[in-house]
């Protein structure tokens, strides 16, 4: 009897043993990775910040640019601000609006896309989708794209649901054409005539953006709830099956797929949408991490803790990456090696992306307050007792704030 237990202890112990040893393993696996400003990142690289494609479309996607760096810098807005008017939506806005034509162009939670004129604070016209929604519309000529996720209820999981891509006539809210896929909260992406979505279902999809048939798909293994992101002829996006994928823009062929670290406990999923920019793609995670991956080799370049999840998609501006954490602080990294340069504490989680208009940087918490920092040094410019997911978006003179159920218009204060 003393030798069994004797086998068994040792047992246990070569047990016990193995499973220190696994977990010191992903725990090293897990470990933060400092970044090189040598091994693909040149500043000479920076995908160019897409401009309005005319002078009456403002802000044309999510992010503001294709490359979703979430930088607009030829704007004429500076805090501090003063509300102007706002807009009872009905239902919570999540998303921020498009701006083009003198109009916003944004979806509530009942599925209702709105084109509100903003000198009249007026609704123009007003799509019913009866659909969940969770994205920002985009606006490419006279055409406005948006996705719509499942009929209600909202937090619907059941098998067989399915969701919407809908064109639509800018001007006068005239369905151009409907596709049915699985269910989208991607905001769309549209370039060279071509409109990029991902669902539920793990699948991308390239629409022809005048008649909405299918140039390609994509499967991954898992969700796909992010928005696409461009550059230099490939897309970029995340997945609920821990990866990030680069594929050709034209044929929808895959360049590489990168993975989110291992660790203890589940690995990380990608809902935030990466920016592309120097030669890297940006993207955070729900293993509470903001990754670099290299945009051509998809190589891990670095990558960093914070406190929580980062749904936050970041921003890049002038060899600096940002990130908000469900920790409540909002992150400031060096584009390179993934240093923190300077941390900003908040009231609340963050679950929204951060933005840079006219080189200051905004961000709101769930918490419902918005911020304005300089984005050199964290220092707090301005505070707004709004917000909630969304920053504000703007169209050169004004600042347009979704807080839950009503868009802001803020407009710089007079001095004196």
């Amino acid at each position: 009897m003393k030798r069994v237990l004797i086998g068994v202890g040792v047992a246990l112990l070569v047990i016990v043993g193995a499973l220190v040893g696994v977990g010191l393993y992903r725990e090293h696996q897990g470990r933060d990775v400092r970044g090189s400003s040598t091994e693909e990142f040149s500043t000479t690289q920076q995908q160019p910040v897409a401009r309005p494609p005319t002078a009456k479309i403002r802000w044309p996607m999510y992010r503001f640019d294709e490359a979703r760096q979430g930088d607009a810098p030829k704007m004429l807005v500076k805090p501090p601000y003063r509300p102007l008017w706002f807009f009872r939506a009905g239902s919570l806005v999540e998303f921020p609006p498009a701006v083009a034509y003198g109009k916003l162009y944004f979806a509530n939670a009942d599925g209702v896309l709105f084109a509100v004129d903003i000198s009249k604070v007026k609704t123009v016209w007003a799509y019913r989708g009866r659909r969940c929604t969770a994205a920002t519309p985009a606006i490419d000529g006279h055409s406005i794209y948006m996705t719509f996720l499942n009929k209600p209820p909202c937090n619907a999981s059941r098998s067989g649901i399915d969701g919407q891509v809908v064109a639509l006539n800018a001007d006068t809210g005239k369905v151009r054409w409907k596709v049915t896929i699985g269910p989208s909260e991607s905001s769309p992406l549209v370039v060279d005539g071509v409109v990029y979505v991902g669902d539920w279902n793990g699948k991308v999809y390239a629409f022809n953006a005048a008649t909405g048939s299918t140039r390609w798909t994509f499967s991954t293994g898992g969700k796909v709830k992010d928005a696409m992101a461009y550059a230099g002829g490939r897309i970029y996006f995340g997945s609920y099956d821990h990866h990030v994928y680069a594929v050709n823009a034209r044929t929808g062929k895959l360049f590489w797929r990168a993975s989110a670290q291992q660790r203890l406990g589940s690995r990380g999923t990608f809902y935030s949408t990466p920016a592309v920019a120097y030669g890297r793609v940006y993207i955070g995670s729900t293993d509470g991490k903001v990754y670099s991956f290299g945009a051509t080799s998809g190589k891990l370049r670095w990558s960093h803790g914070t406190g929580d999840y980062v749904y936050s998609s970041p921003a890049v501006w002038n060899a600096r990456v940002f990130a908000g954490s469900y920790d409540g602080t909002m992150y400031a990294f060096n584009a390179a090696t993934g240093e923190v340069l300077w941390k900003f504490k908040s009231n609340g989680a963050i679950s929204g992306s951060p933005i840079v208009i006219n080189d200051v940087l905004y961000f709101s918490t769930l918490k419902g307050r918005t911020y304005a920092l300089n984005p050199r040094n964290g220092k707090l410019l301005w505070g707004f007792r709004r917000g909630a997911y969304a920053a504000p978006v703007s169209d050169r003179r004004r600042l347009y704030l979704a807080a839950y159920s009503r868009i802001f218009a803020l407009a710089p204060r007079l001095p004196g």
